[in-house]
């Protein structure tokens, strides 16, 4: 899958990869996608139910090495 923007929120610690990610996708047209690149264990929680909360859609989660990789469709 393609996306439109990635952000590296490696190393940050919880809330911060979601309040990045949120400040991004404010500033991307709906239907964009971002690729968001986590380290922060909480992710797996925070991401999806940030998504839930603001009405983006999560499009797909996987993990690569010590991360795991989000891809978020603004809407």
């Amino acid at each position: 899958m393609t996306w439109d923007q990635e952000l590296d929120a490696s190393g940050l610690l919880c809330p911060l990869p979601v309040l990045k990610a949120r400040k991004r996708l404010k500033d991307m047209a709906q239907g964009q996608v971002l690729r968001l690149i986590a380290t922060d264990p909480a992710a797996v929680v925070d991401v999806p139910h940030y998504c839930n909360e603001s009405g983006n859609l999560l499009l797909d989660s996987a993990q690569e090495g010590e991360a795991q990789i989000y891809l978020i469709e603004r809407r």
